[in-house]
C-alpha cells in the first residue's frame, strides 16, 4: 500500500485497469506542454524540490571570517483533480460491459492536463512558477483572424534573429488560433497549418491552456518540466453508491533561457 490507497479501494482489477487506461487516453490528448519542453522525471512522491544551481548570500554571517549562503531551490507543486464514479458502472465492467460511463475521468484529467499546461506557458505564481510567456523579454507579435495573412507565418518562427536561438521551432496554439489556422487556407488552397510546419520545422500542437499562441525552440534546454509523481489515480473514500477517486501529481517548471520563446497575441 503506498499513499494513493488504491487497495483500500471497492474496485476491481479489471475496473482499475479501465480507469487507468482511460485517464491515459485523455491526458495523452490534452497534455500539450510535454509536447514541446524538456522532461525531467520522475523523480518520486517523494521529491520535494528541485536544486536550481545558484545560492544566495546570508547578510548575518555564523562566525567571524566566514561567508554563508543559502542554496536556491524550486519547490514541487500537487496537482488534484478529484472525480466520482457509481458503483453500478464499476460493476458493469466486471460483467464485461465494454463502454462503461468513466465521462469523470476524462473531466479531471481535462482539467488536471489544462493547470500543467496553464503553469509552464502563463505562471503559476502561488506555486512559485513563472511561465514562459510572462518571462520572455520578446515583445509579442500581434496577430489577427486573418490567418492566410503573410504575418503569420513569417511571424510563426518569430524569435529574433539577434537573439540568437536556433531552430528548430515548435508552436502551441490556443483555442481560437488552432481553429482559425486549421479552417484558413491560402491563395490556390494551401492549408496555413502544413505551412506552419514546414516553416517551423516542428510541433504544431493544440494547447487549450494558451491564450494566443506560443513559439519556442526545440533545440533543448531551454525549459524545463520536472515531475516528482507523474501522473497518478488513487482512492479518496466510498459509501454504498459511489467511489471518490483522484488524479494527482507534482511538479513545478523552470526556463532555463528566457530568450528562446515569443508571445503571439490578439490585437
Amino acid at each position: 500500500m503506498n499513499h494513493l490507497h488504491r487497495d483500500l479501494a471497492p474496485i476491481t482489477d479489471a475496473a482499475w485497469a479501465e480507469i487507468d487506461s482511460e485517464a491515459k487516453r485523455a491526458l495523452e490528448n490534452f497534455l500539450a506542454a510535454r509536447r514541446l519542453v524538456d522532461f525531467s522525471g520522475p523523480h518520486g512522491w517523494e521529491a520535494a524540490a528541485v536544486t536550481l544551481g545558484t545560492v544566495e548570500p546570508i547578510e548575518e554571517p555564523p562566525a567571524d571570517g566566514v561567508r554563508a549562503a543559502s542554496r536556491l531551490v524550486q519547490t514541487y507543486v500537487e496537482l488534484c483533480a478529484p472525480f466520482t464514479l457509481a458503483r453500478r458502472e464499476l460493476d458493469a465492467i466486471d460483467r464485461g460491459h465494454k463502454s462503461p460511463d468513466l465521462d469523470a475521468v476524462v473531466d479531471a484529467a481535462r482539467s488536471v492536463a489544462r493547470a500543467e499546461d496553464r503553469a509552464v506557458f502563463h505562471g503559476y505564481g502561488p506555486g512559485n512558477i513563472a511561465g514562459i510567456v510572462e518571462v520572455s523579454p520578446h515583445e509579442p507579435i500581434e496577430i489577427h483572424t486573418d490567418y492566410a495573412l503573410p504575418d503569420v507565418d513569417r511571424h510563426g518562427g518569430g524569435l529574433p534573429c539577434d537573439a540568437g536561438v536556433e531552430g528548430p521551432y515548435g508552436i502551441a496554439l490556443g483555442p481560437d488560433c488552432y481553429a482559425g489556422i486549421l479552417e484558413s487556407t491560402e491563395d490556390g488552397g494551401y492549408p496555413i497549418l502544413e505551412r506552419l510546419r514546414l516553416i517551423l520545422q516542428g510541433p504544431v500542437v493544440y494547447a487549450p491552456a494558451v491564450s494566443g499562441a506560443v513559439v519556442l525552440s526545440m533545440r533543448g534546454d531551454d525549459f524545463e518540466l520536472y515531475c516528482g509523481q507523474d501522473y497518478s489515480i488513487g482512492f479518496s473514500h466510498a459509501d454504498a453508491e459511489t467511489v471518490e477517486l483522484y488524479i494527482e501529481e507534482s511538479l513545478t517548471f523552470h526556463v532555463h533561457s528566457a530568450e528562446a520563446a515569443v508571445a503571439l497575441k490578439y490585437a
